[in-house]
């Protein structure tokens, strides 16, 4: 129960994407259609209140029968009412307090009620502890009997077959205190890359062409990584990196210790490997990951493409690794106000469906989405569904420009997905994975895509949605993927007892980009230093995480080239059904919630995770994209 309640709690801020907030407009300032109206989660801060006292006098019930959940199948069925009614009802207090919060992170009374809100879902964390551990107690033969007896079990399928499963990886009581003992440890290498990294590390300093010196922290390379300067790049780049390679021994024992911490916990919990055990977590199959890796190294020569186009744009005999942030095409001007965006929006999707569409346009109307920027707001964007019996919310920092547009389809498909899950499912299995969750933003930007450019008003603006796509797939599907096979390969080293430090990642780290990037092939020049580039990656502390950036955007690329597809064939009169049937099934996954394990609803969908398919599927849409741009180049 306490993995069911921090699963479902991640909804409540889903998914945040980053851009500076410059703008400086109060909030009364503001007119309120474009402002989200949270009075219909509450009325006011007293009614919130009075919400708190309510949940907080039910939180002793859920134990009611603690140490009997196995007596029968009603002490079961009442447990879990109990504390999945108290949950959706914490859901929604605890969304209405984070977005206030959100409004002006500055406002410490809007704070203290996050504040309030948090404390409140730790003791109904720590009131269910025991429900997991009493589940696995009970005979699988005997709750399957259970389901017998009482049919309403059945809305609590999944989350009782998710504990059962893990009985193999479960121990004693006495081994588990131990083991989570060690929780207020295991975010040790991590917090010390953090302080090191943010903090204390020294940092190289470079004077660029126009006089001015940069310090290179991590904010500065995200900035000048950029520059047109192609000196400067190289400079920047180098000085940036071997910096961090004058530190490859201590950076490299810290994450070899957080490697190894990870299989000691995995071989405690009777997994073969680290990556099996954080898999499970899902029940993702390891060869999805592993296939991931065999695809995307198959594609290899849809990026070397890419690259060589690349370099032709820029006018480059050689391309550089430090070339790689550098726009190959010239920058046009869109711009959107939030009503034309939201028109260009609806334009975009009809393929999806009537219902889909009216949905959208009624969380355009009726202020679910809190679009302007304004003193004190958190910046970013993101979608909150976590409210069951209310719609959900999307938080943005609307610029009027390209950018905000992308970001609003992208957050209105996890809106969707939240809105329709919550529609068609029950509360327990409302709640969707993180593993299915970028499916449905990323799809509606590649229909996003598909609109602006057919609907270009001149090559210059269509030579930039096609660019940027490009850069999009590059970096997700090429070097997320790259990321995932250094980290899978460090891991794999720890776990067979071979070496493993910061010369031996740097090396490690140097091969895979120089292959990913063609660098023996003369496609892009990988200098020396970029083998250090492994140490200024956090996300190699989040054990097996960044992969699901890459399959998500894969599955929902062919998701979305099927849907297309068969609706150019219904246009056709090819097909003789009068419904896009590649969109029903992608409704599998948007209706689906936690009903299924999310490798069954995406397969339910039309994508085998384990195939080839979705991965040619893909590759094919990232050389019809390159196939356009070099049409236009052609002119």
């Amino acid at each position: 129960m306490k993995r069911v309640f921090f699963q479902s709690l991640l909804m409540i801020y889903f998914l945040v994407s980053s851009f500076i907030n410059t703008q400086t407009l109060n909030r009364e300032e503001i007119d309120d259609k474009y402002k989200w109206n949270l009075e219909d989660l509450y009325a006011s801060v007293d009614d919130w209140q009075q919400h708190k006292a309510k949940i907080e006098g039910q939180i002793d019930e859920i134990q009611k029968y603690k140490g009997k959940l196995g007596d029968n199948a009603n002490n079961l069925l009442i447990t879990f009412d109990t504390v999945y009614g108290i949950l959706k009802e914490y859901y929604r207090f605890s969304s209405y307090a984070g977005k206030l919060r959100d409004q002006d992170l500055g406002n410490s009374e809007n704070e203290s009620l996050a504040q309030q809100a948090s404390n409140l879902g730790t003791k109904i964390s720590e009131a269910a502890s025991f429900i997991d551990p009493e589940i696995l107690e009970i005979d699988q033969e005997k709750i399957k009997q259970f389901f017998k007896e009482q049919p309403k079990l059945a809305q609590y399928k999944m989350a009782i077959d998710d504990v059962q499963r893990l009985r193999e990886h479960t121990l004693s009581e006495k081994e588990e205190k131990i083991l989570a003992s060690f929780g207020l440890t295991n975010g040790t290498p991590s917090s010390v890359y953090g302080m090191f990294t943010n903090a204390e590390m020294p940092r190289a300093e470079v004077k660029l062409s126009n006089g001015e010196t940069v310090v290179l922290n991590s904010a500065a390379y995200s900035q000048y990584r950029t520059t047109e300067n192609r000196e400067d790049r190289s400079k920047i780049f180098k000085e940036f990196f071997s910096n961090y390679g004058k530190f490859q021994k201590t950076i490299g024992v810290n994450l070899a210790g957080h490697v190894k911490g990870d299989y000691v916990y995995a071989k405690n919990r009777n997994y073969l490997s680290s990556l099996e055990s954080a898999l499970n977590n899902y029940n993702i199959p390891t060869t999805v990951y592993t296939n991931l890796i065999t695809e995307i190294n198959k594609g290899l020569p849809t990026l070397h493409r890419f690259l060589n186009l690349k370099k032709k744009m820029l006018g480059y005999d050689t391309l550089h690794y430090y070339d790689l942030y550098t726009s190959m095409v010239e920058k046009a001007e869109m711009k959107f106000s939030v009503e034309e965006g939201e028109e260009v929006i609806l334009n975009a999707l009809p393929v999806l469906g009537d219902e889909y569409i009216e949905v959208l346009r009624e969380a355009f109307s009726n202020q679910w989405i809190d679009y302007y920027p304004n003193v004190g707001k958190r910046s970013g964007a993101y979608s909150s569904g976590s409210a069951y019996d209310v719609h959900p919310y999307i938080l943005m920092n609307w610029t009027n420009d390209f950018n905000s547009l992308s970001t609003l389809a992208h957050e209105l498909g996890h809106t969707m997905h939240s809105y329709l899950s919550n529609k068609n499912q029950d509360f327990p299995n409302a709640n969707y994975s993180i593993f299915v969750a970028e499916i449905a933003s990323t799809l509606n930007e590649n229909l996003l895509m598909d609109y602006l450019v057919a609907n270009a008003e001149s090559d210059k603006e269509k030579l930039f949605l096609l660019g940027s796509y490009l850069e999009t797939l590059r970096t997700t599907l090429f070097r997320q993927v790259s990321f995932a096979e250094f980290e899978w390969e460090i891991h794999k080293k720890a776990e067979n007892g071979e070496p493993l430090n910061g010369e031996v990642m740097s090396k490690l780290y140097y091969d895979i980009v120089k292959k990913y990037y063609g660098h023996d092939e003369g496609v892009c020049v990988v200098d020396p230093y970029i083998a250090y580039e492994w140490a200024f990656i956090p996300h190699f502390y989040y054990n097996y995480y960044v992969y699901q950036y890459s399959t998500s955007i894969i599955y929902s690329t062919a998701l979305a080239e099927k849907i297309t597809n068969a609706q150019l064939q219904l246009i056709e009169g090819e097909l003789g059904v009068a419904n896009n049937t590649a969109v029903d099934d992608y409704f599998k996954i948007l209706t689906g919630g936690n009903s299924e394990y999310p490798i069954d609803l995406i397969r339910k969908a039309g994508v085998d995770p384990t195939a080839p398919e979705p991965f040619v599927l893909a590759m094919n849409r990232m050389n019809k994209v390159m196939d356009q741009i070099e049409e236009i180049l052609n002119k």
